[in-house]
């Protein structure tokens, strides 16, 4: 800033942030399927030929895919390739619901303070270390997981997942 041909240095005491916090990601596939009967059948049951089993599932009817969290992603992955089961991933935040009646709302009323965006959500199959759980796709797996770490939410790792 200059001030009648003077420099003058300004300088803001500004916060550091130090660490960040994240919480735990879980691989979910996007499984492309043809649309005719048995075909989402057919996909469990080759996971289950391999000792691995969909811990989520999310079928829409308004697409030719289903979303699967699976006990193996790892297995998954080269299972598919070695099918040639047409497929994507992407990395979504698991959340232990407690108390489904009131920590829903705590929930999502979180998300929505820190303007993180659901894309989709779907509870899981199973209930990892005994409560429900439910998966999220957000824009923003960071700032959602900091967030919901701070109002108390224990997130679920893919080993907490796995059987």
């Amino acid at each position: 800033m200059f001030q009648q041909g003077i420099a003058i240095q300004m300088t803001a005491d500004l916060p550091e942030i130090t660490s960040k916090i994240e919480g735990p990601l879980v691989k979910q596939f996007s499984v492309f399927l043809p649309n005719k009967v048995g075909a989402m059948l057919d996909v469990v049951k080759l996971l289950s030929t391999q000792s691995t089993h969909a811990v989520a599932l999310r079928v829409s009817e308004s697409t030719d895919s289903a979303r699967i969290i699976a006990s193996d992603p790892a297995r998954v992955e080269k299972l598919f390739r070695e099918k040639n089961v047409p497929y994507g991933v992407c990395e979504v935040v698991v959340v232990e619901i407690r108390e489904v009646a009131t920590q829903l709302v705590k929930l999502l009323a979180a998300l929505v303070m820190a303007e993180v965006n659901v894309h989709f959500a779907y509870p899981l199959l199973i209930r990892p270390r005994g409560f429900a759980a439910i998966a999220l796709h957000v824009d923003d797996t960071e700032c959602a997981s900091s967030v919901l770490m701070g109002e108390g939410f224990k997130m679920l790792s893919q080993d907490d997942i796995s059987r």
